[in-house]
């Protein structure tokens, strides 16, 4: 998949056993990881191009696609555990670039997978940064809102329409929803291998959140409030996915990680406020 920012670069690595790409930015300093959601044709650059371009002057970045049928990286490795799958390709994909310690992004689905990264390699991790997350927070023990954006999310059936009707639930400004960025993302969810790759790991979260044993893997209610890493947590006010009462919800429960409220934003924050969220993950991350 040709990158549709001239300030990313594309690459392929072998993670573990998974034929990874990812997006890359920057030419030095500290290392970051962004780990994009869960929504059909996520990639790393559909999740994070914007901000990984305003992040290049003073940051190495990288955003691997996840397994589950995401971005370019090899639909047909089974995600038969769900979130957990990505933790573990997560984990190859650091170790296969060598990277001692790094600072940790996620967004939805993604903050979850960076978060559970972080518990279990907190030797990793310097700093996480966390961005308005459903699936932190129900692995928190909180009850997931019906909204018309997971509504959305579930319809997608492969049309550019309904890609477009998806994306409009989860960025605010619909300027940024192009047709180039829609085509990117639609590309991505319809290739080979990709709608059966969603259907397995769909699978595999149902088993992750509702099987007794599984399931240890996925709660973090006992171990994230005890997490002592520094972490922070942004939310958009207009989040239409995961509303921002959400957001408060969870912050009551967390009381060792910071929140941060942004005005004129959605689910994906730093693709409705890249300049300012990149201004803030600098600030964290050279504090």
């Amino acid at each position: 998949m040709a990158t549709g920012n001239s300030q990313l670069r594309s690459r392929y690595i072998m993670a573990g056993r998974v034929k990874t790409h990812y997006s890359e930015s920057g030419q030095h300093g500290p290392a970051v990881v962004l780990c994009h959601g869960g929504a059909a044709g996520s990639s790393g650059e559909a999740g994070f191009g914007s901000a990984m371009a305003l992040l290049a002057e003073k940051f190495q970045c990288y955003a691997p696609d996840g397994v589950g049928g995401y971005g370019d990286t090899d639909p047909y490795f089974p995600a038969s555990e769900g979130v957990q799958s990505r933790v573990d390709h997560l984990e190859a994909f650091i170790d296969t670039l060598c990277l001692d310690q790094v600072c940790m992004v996620g967004n939805s689905q993604g903050a979850w997978v960076a978060a559970k990264y972080a518990l279990e390699h907190p030797d990793r991790v310097k700093k996480l940064f966390l961005v308005a997350s459903g699936t932190v927070a129900t692995a928190m023990g909180l009850k997931s809102i019906e909204t018309e954006g997971a509504k959305a999310l579930r319809a997608y059936d492969g049309s550019r329409e309904s890609m477009r009707r998806m994306l409009e639930a989860l960025v605010l400004d619909k300027t940024k929803i192009t047709d180039a960025v829609v085509d990117l993302r639609n590309a991505s969810a319809n290739r080979p291998g990709a709608k059966e790759a969603r259907q397995i790991f769909q699978k595999g979260q149902q088993r992750l959140t509702q099987d007794p044993n599984l399931k240890l893997k996925y709660v973090m209610n006992d171990n994230l409030p005890k997490l002592t890493i520094p972490t922070t947590c942004i939310w958009g006010e207009q989040d239409n996915f995961a509303p921002v009462e959400l957001g408060r919800q969870l912050e009551k429960l967390l009381p060792n990680i910071k929140f941060q409220y942004v005005q004129k934003a959605g689910h994906q924050v730093q693709t409705d406020q890249p300049e300012l969220v990149a201004k803030l993950m600098t600030e964290f991350f050279s504090s």
